[in-house]
């Protein structure tokens, strides 16, 4: 069972000159007053009776005091815990009457709860890494989101290059009266020599046509002389003849055109090719994309799953993006009252044997949110001493100058030795 505070006295320190308040058990004790009355003096005094020198004030002994301070407070559990003298040193004394020391008040007083504040003004990742510490599950959480923030980063190169090559390739222009292969020069170039071979051969006949048929006219003209030179020289000349009436040129035109356009064909070829290449390289990336996107979604599940099973202080309470989170508000969205559930919530998780806090400044809750906080203190069973700028219902007491409104204070007691007979 945790253990609270039943009952505390405190006189002569800082500005308190004599409090003496009993808490609720459970729930919000709120000790208001106006500002310098000694409000927060109780509070420190609270924690420096439990938490040790390291909250002992600077100038403990109230201002104008003859008499040292002097804190007394009685613990659930028994334990009374008393700072007296002119030294202020610390009794510990357990129902049975042994005394004993800070080391076992330090087992069960957490010391964010004597310095709650400290915890809701540390940073968003402050606060994070605390519930993480507590819960044990940090080194893997770290793990998970440094992984996380590796695949984030390379999918959004991905994602960057994607753009890129899907922009690209749309500014590409694409010919559909094409080839989609580059041409060969040389191929043409072979067939063209071909046919002007094939061309230079007809030619080649043909002037030997010519040639007989000159020689026919020659011997034809010395018939008398040369009628057997005739005769052949005519049998030549229509053999040859008739071979020329069967031969038939073909043209390069075609080729030579194509000869020329072959530069600007191949462009087009080329355009054609690095567009589907840029459309190409455009979908590979897209699907890594994806694929990144798939195992980024896969860890954060494995963060989801591993938070979401961890033994957390409260519901709804979780991490993301190295941030502590409550109901999915991160904390600078989250009301007055969320923020006082969480600190102190962490606070129990810390040291479950703690089962109080000390806050101080609640005036800037309004009173519909001190009763919220007030409830819910009540139903996890935790004690709650705070102070407020407030002399209204709310306030379990008032103080004013140091003491609690409404009480006698009491005559100051002296430690003077008293004289005795006989004795100098």
């Amino acid at each position: 069972m945790s253990i609270k505070i039943s009952s505390l006295e405190i006189e002569n320190t800082k500005r308190v000159k004599a409090v003496k308040l009993e808490p609720s058990e459970n729930g919000l004790t709120i000790v208001g007053g106006k500002n310098g009355q000694g409000k927060t003096s109780v509070l420190d005094s609270i924690a420096w009776a439990l938490g040790g020198d390291k909250y002992r004030p600077s100038q403990p002994q109230r201002a104008g005091s003859v008499l040292p301070p002097s804190l007394h407070v009685v613990l659930s559990n028994g334990l009374v815990v008393e700072r007296k003298g002119k030294n202020s040193d610390l009794r510990v004394i357990d129902p049975e009457g042994h005394k004993s020391g800070q080391q076992l008040l330090n087992e069960f007083v957490e010391q964010l709860a004597l310095n709650l504040p400290k915890f809701m003004e540390s940073s968003n990742k402050e606060k994070a890494n605390t519930l993480l510490r507590i819960i044990g599950v940090g080194d893997k959480l770290y793990e998970l989101e440094t992984q996380e923030q590796s695949l984030y980063n390379e999918r959004t190169a991905i994602g960057r290059i994607g753009d890129q090559k899907k922009k690209y390739a749309h500014e590409l222009e694409y010919y559909d009266d094409v080839p989609k292969e580059l041409i060969s020069a040389s191929e043409l170039i072979k067939q063209q020599q071909s046919i002007l071979a094939k061309n230079g051969e007809n030619q080649r006949k043909r002037e030997q046509a010519e040639r007989y048929a000159r020689e026919f006219e020659e011997a034809k003209s010395a018939f008398e002389n040369a009628k057997k030179r005739l005769l052949e020289a005519e049998e030549n000349a229509a053999v040859a003849r008739q071979n020329a009436l069967d031969l038939l040129d073909e043209s390069t035109e075609e080729l030579e055109r194509n000869i020329l356009e072959i530069d600007n064909i191949n462009r087009k070829v080329r355009c054609n090719l690095d567009k589907d290449k840029a459309e190409e390289d455009a979908k590979q990336y897209l699907e890594k994309y994806d694929t990144l996107t798939a195992e980024i979604n896969n860890v954060r599940k494995e963060k989801y799953d591993l938070l979401n099973s961890a033994n957390l202080p409260l519901k709804g309470l979780s991490v993301a993006d190295g941030e502590l989170t409550y109901n999915g508000y991160k904390w600078d969205n989250m009301s007055g009252s969320e923020q006082l559930k969480v600190a102190t919530a962490i606070v129990r998780k810390l040291n479950p044997d703690c089962g109080f806090v000390l806050l101080d400044k609640l005036e800037q809750m309004d009173t519909d949110t001190l009763k919220e906080f007030g409830t819910w203190l009540e139903g996890e069973g935790l004690q709650a001493i705070a102070t407020r700028v407030s002399t209204g219902d709310e306030c379990s007491i008032i103080i004013e100058d140091g003491c609690v409104v409404g009480e006698a204070l009491k005559e100051p007691v002296t430690d003077m030795p008293k004289w005795k007979a006989g004795e100098f």
